[in-house]
């Protein structure tokens, strides 16, 4: 794929005569990032070739010599393994880090060419149906070179054991034994290789996510993949063990094995049923109906982590360490983030049975229109987080944070009763100070706002999927009154709803409040199928609803900065100081523990590499954390006076907080918006219409809904993109989105 023309970069990228705003780089940064992307593409690449060979007799031979050259090292066998397996992916961090850091000020745009629709495969969704759901093309390409991995690596281990000579053995008993094992540690080895990839796409806030700009609700997706994948390799190989010893009659005996040299089979059995846990509980239809069950299962991470450890040792478990390590940076920040209590501006409690968070957040928060984040309010759960789209414009203001909740579940319900409960005592007694204690972890989202990176766009959402477009709609339109950087000239929402009771939602974005004059930039149509009414409501039915509001009382503190788009400077120190602690402290422990008093216990030697990683983050990254803090601190300290004035009281009276039906013909949008009743959304029509009449261009189209939804207009964009004509757009799939 042609990195020139990816779904992350521009499509029509504007000129700087256009936007003075588009800063031009200069020869010198142009030529650092150059050299700092071929540095981590050639150590990727050699990083892949290593793993995708290692499996070969010919590259096991030469690994061996390696080891047994480097083994007097300080670092010893562990050294010469992590090295191999491990520090490329770090070194890629480090070096990603410092790309950041000189990619900071500019903007993902570069000289406006005329040119012709391209085919992208990140963009291109081949499978829409099936266990995987919406897969494009570029997916489609990973699965394969995954799987392709992976039976590469048994025929090459199947042909190493067939020239091998374990079927000189008398018996066939004897025979199958040794062949299971064989099997077994095989198996085992390609389950670490995939075990140091499982963490990767979980680390929310990963410095690696943000190179390659994959937002964390995609990488989900991925994590679920390897996850499966993972865990059937893992269990083929503990069955292959647990077979041959009900052979050999020693079962039990194995079980509860735990050796000093060599591997322990105990912590093994411990690591696994974690595991099982773990992947038994996350399978879809038992996520869905008991949420809390799997998140809490889902914690035993730690014990298959610390067990694993011990189960193989340390110079084995440093084959997955790299992978796991950048797992762990991004925890204890998230950590970090989450003990800080965040201000609500205000709670609303919505007639369309929605909520509305405004949270403060400091000037210095990056993050755009696509992001999301994960909320904790304490009143309602001391564990539980759930993840929302952000339904406000980063140029919406520069102190607030707002979010759309909709009443879905029991912790939702609980979140509307209290908001309502509190107005109720505020109205009562003048003396009642409603709290509502928040904790938000985030936001996360795209490095670039792609929404940005495409001239015509369909947003397609289902209820409250409407509220990541909200926030794309109102930074158009802010971009524009601001003469701001900003491609989009043509934007057609499709949004399905189940009643009329949530075309309010669509009220909350006042197009005349932000840009008034924006249709001469502009066009903007709007196509809602309200799906279970077959009519209008009729006049009677039509009330101006009030929207009880409430505003907990403000501490000063702001969203932390620490955890998603943060500061890149910051983030690259905490990496290189955390990395550089881990080489240092096991350096220390070889030099001055292990070789002097000649630790040999395998599981040990495991445990204490392991605490290593986690002393380097906590102490070597803390102390960054804590530096970064501080700093935090002193630049929201100087916007206090600002954040102060965001805390208003909402009048429950005011006409901007009371939404009816009659308040969506009074927007500017109303002559542009068509509202269909008992029909859903023809895809296939909607398309083919915009293929006609919006001519040979790419369209970025974004979906947020549920996967039905998704499916449906991934089939309608296959289907247009196969039979497309010469004078036809190239439609290009975005989901934005989020199922845990």
């Amino acid at each position: 794929m042609d990195n020139q023309h990816s779904p992350h970069h521009p499509l029509l990228p504007p000129t700087h005569e256009q936007y003075p705003d588009t800063a031009k780089p200069s020869a010198i940064v142009s030529l650092a990032k150059w050299v700092l992307k071929l540095a981590m593409w050639v150590i990727f690449l050699v990083w892949m070739s290593v793993i995708f060979l290692y499996p070969s007799s010919l590259a096991t031979q030469l690994f061996e010599n390696w080891v047994q050259a480097t083994q007097q090292s300080p670092f010893g066998i562990t050294g010469a393994i992590f090295l191999t397996f491990s520090a490329p992916l770090l070194a890629i961090a480090i070096i990603a880090a410092v790309y950041l850091i000189v990619s900071h000020d500019e903007e993902p745009y570069k000289k406006k060419i005329k040119e012709k629709p391209r085919w992208r495969l990140w963009t291109m969704p081949v499978l829409v149906e099936g266990p995987l759901e919406v897969v494009t093309a570029g997916e489609l390409v990973g699965i394969l070179v995954v799987l392709g991995y992976v039976f590469w690596a048994l025929y090459c281990y199947t042909l190493r054991m067939l020239a091998a000579d374990y079927f000189t053995h008398s018996t066939f008993k004897e025979l199958s034994v040794v062949v299971l094992e064989v099997i077994g540690v095989r198996l085992g080895s390609i389950g670490l290789f995939c075990l140091g990839f499982l963490f990767l796409p979980i680390s929310r806030g990963s410095i690696l996510l943000r190179l390659i700009d994959i937002p964390f609700e995609h990488a989900t997706r991925y994590h679920v993949w390897l996850g499966h994948l993972t865990m059937i390799i893992f269990t083929l190989h503990s069955l292959a063990f647990v077979i041959g010893w009900s052979i050999q009659g020693r079962l039990l005996q194995q079980l509860m094995e735990w050796k000093d040299v060599g591997i322990a089979n105990l912590p093994g059995v411990i690591s696994i049923l974690a595991g099982l846990l773990m992947w038994i509980t996350s399978l879809p239809k038992l996520r869905t109906k008991n949420f809390e069950l799997f998140f809490y299962t889902h914690q035993l991470y730690i014990i298959f982590v610390v067990f694993l450890a011990l189960h193989v040792g340390d110079f084995v478990f440093s084959i997955a360490a790299g992978g796991i390590f950048i797992f762990m940076l991004d925890r204890f920040l998230r950590f970090v983030q989450s003990r800080t209590t965040v201000d609500v501006i205000s709670a609303k409690a919505l007639p369309c049975g929605t909520v509305e968070l405004v949270l403060s957040k400091p000037k210095s928060l990056r993050y755009n229109a696509l992001s999301f984040i994960f909320l904790q309010v304490r009143e309602l759960s001391l564990l539980e987080w759930h993840p929302f789209s952000v339904s406000s414009s980063p140029l919406e203001g520069e102190n607030r944070l707002a979010i759309l909740i909709k009443v879905l579940g029991k912790w939702t319900e609980r979140l509307r009763g209290k908001i309502l409960n509190d107005k109720a005592k505020q109205i009562s007694s003048d003396k009642h100070s409603p709290v509502m204690t928040v904790s938000v972890e985030g936001p996360y989202g795209h490095e670039s706002p792609y929404h940005l990176m495409y001239e015509n766009l369909i947003l397609v959402a289902g209820g409250i999927g409407i509220s990541p477009f909200l926030a794309i709609l109102s930074d158009v339109l802010h971009r524009i009154r601001d003469g701001k950087t900003c491609l989009p000239k043509k934007i057609l929402v499709v949004w399905a709803i189940k009643t009329s009771d949530e075309l309010p939602l669509l009220s909350t974005l006042n197009v005349d409040s932000i840009c008034p004059f924006f249709a001469d930039k502009l066009n903007i149509d709007i196509s809602i199928y309200v799906t279970r009414q077959s009519q209008p409501p009729s006049e009677g039915e039509i009330q101006g609803s009030k929207v009880s509001s409430i505003c907990p009382l403000s501490k000063g503190s702001n969203m932390s900065v620490l955890v998603g788009t943060g500061d890149n400077v910051w983030s690259g120190l905490y990496v290189i100081f955390s990395t550089l602690g881990l080489v240092f402290l096991v350096g220390f422990m070889d030099l001055f523990y292990i070789n002097p008093f000649h630790i040999i216990k395998w599981w040990y030697k495991g445990l204490l590499f392991l605490l290593c990683m986690v002393a380097s983050v906590v102490l070597f990254g803390g102390l960054v954390v804590a530096l970064w803090s501080l700093w935090e601190q002193y630049i929201s300290s100087k916007g206090t006076s600002d954040h102060n004035n965001d805390i208003e009281n909402v009048d429950e009276e005011s006409p901007k907080h009371s939404f009816a039906q009659k308040d969506l013909n009074s927007n500017a949008l109303a002559t542009s918006t068509t509202i269909e009743y008992g029909l859903r959304p023809n895809f296939e029509e909607i398309l083919g219409s915009v293929s006609e009449n919006w001519g040979k261009v790419d369209i970025g189209v974004l979906i947020c809904g549920p996967s039905t939804l998704q499916s449906s207009v991934a089939k309608a964009i296959r289907s247009h993109n196969m039979g497309r004509r010469s004078h036809h757009p190239i439609f290009h799939f975005h989901s934005h989105s989020f199922d845990l």
